[in-house]
């Protein structure tokens, strides 16, 4: 969009914060502060000068910044290369948080998470003049290559473990299992299977240990840890072995992809869902409200992960003290592949 003189006609050059200012009402140390420091901002102000932004198509000249701020306005965002829902969601929720905040991102995709590959990231980044960067650490392997981490610059690590160097953002990955155990044990099950995701990945063990608790704390028989691979054909194959025992009332499932081979296993045997055997899933992904039956799941708000991570790394950018962990609620949805216990 063209930018607008005061007589209200339009202009062939593009606008410039003077512009921002002028629409939303404010200063230009207010608009250049909403921008890079929206903490410091109302959120009703941050949210007029951002709607002036997008009206006016505001493109911040990238130069001029740096020679203001010492800041290139590219952030670097280290990640597994993978498909897997959880970390395409998270990457995309940190990309979101970084251009609504006029930021440009730098992503190292790697196929195996270590110190050696996390320290070569770092160097190429570098290399690109990042302000700061952030590491998606799923992978237990991640673990020492974070913390003997020294890097000559800010990091923020997500989904990472704990005892680390930086400062960590993640979904309480217990807190969502144990919501999801406590809810099919109110509905008279006398214990929950679990399906789990891999032992290499942090997020699978934390729902594990979350699963455990809520058991053993409730005096519940804790079974055999079944683990698959986050993949539908790992969840219809265990199903398959979960379906041929009629003690199996109630299965917790560590992922939505897994819990859908389930629910095919659990019909292939004659098994009803939720009437015979009751079937949770994780993640919340845009297709479990269409599964057959819709599926009972826990939601993460990648949304927040990616927002909490951007501004931690803004603080640790700007010499603020930052918080060494901050966890994200997850939430249940409860659907129609979940019911009262059999009998």
């Amino acid at each position: 969009m063209k930018a607008k003189s005061n007589d209200g006609r339009s202009r062939s050059r593009p606008a410039v914060l003077e512009d921002v200012a002028a629409l939303a009402g404010v200063s230009a140390m207010t608009v250049s502060r909403a921008l890079n420091a929206p903490e410091r901002v109302h959120t009703e102000t941050r949210a007029r000068v951002l709607a002036a932004v997008q009206e006016l198509d505001y493109r911040p000249n990238a130069a001029a910044r740096q020679l203001a701020t010492g800041r290139s306005g590219v952030l670097g965002v280290v990640s597994i290369d993978t498909t897997l829902y959880g970390p395409a969601s998270t990457l995309y929720s940190i990309e979101r948080a970084a251009r609504l905040n006029d930021y440009s991102v730098s992503i190292a995709s790697l196929s195996t998470l270590n110190r050696r590959s996390i320290e070569e990231s770092l160097r190429q980044l570098r290399s690109q003049s990042v302000d700061g960067v952030i590491i998606v650490a799923p992978h237990e392997s991640a673990a020492d290559g974070l913390r003997h981490l020294s890097s000559e610059i800010p990091v923020v690590a997500v989904d990472a473990g704990a005892g680390l160097s930086v400062p960590v953002v993640m979904v309480d990955q217990r807190a969502g299992a144990a919501r999801a155990t406590r809810h099919l044990l109110s509905l008279g099950h006398e214990t929950v299977w679990h399906v789990a995701g891999p032992a290499s990945w942090i997020d699978a063990n934390g729902r594990v240990e979350g699963w455990r608790e809520v058991l053993e704390a409730g005096g519940h028989q804790v079974p055999e840890v079944l683990r698959g691979d986050w993949s539908s054909r790992s969840g219809y194959q265990l199903g398959r072995r979960l379906a041929q025992d009629p003690e199996v009332t109630a299965i917790f499932v560590g992922n939505d992809q897994m819990a859908l081979g389930v629910l095919r296993a659990m019909r292939e045997a004659g098994r009803r869902v939720p009437e015979d055997v009751s079937v949770v899933g994780f993640d919340d992904v845009p297709e479990s409200a269409y599964f057959w039956p819709p599926l009972t799941t826990v939601r993460q708000d990648f949304e927040e992960v990616g927002s909490h991570a951007f501004h931690m790394l803004l603080d640790q950018m700007a010499g603020r003290p930052s918080q060494p962990r901050r966890l994200v609620e997850p939430e249940l949805i409860v659907r129609e592949s979940t019911g009262i216990a059999p009998g």
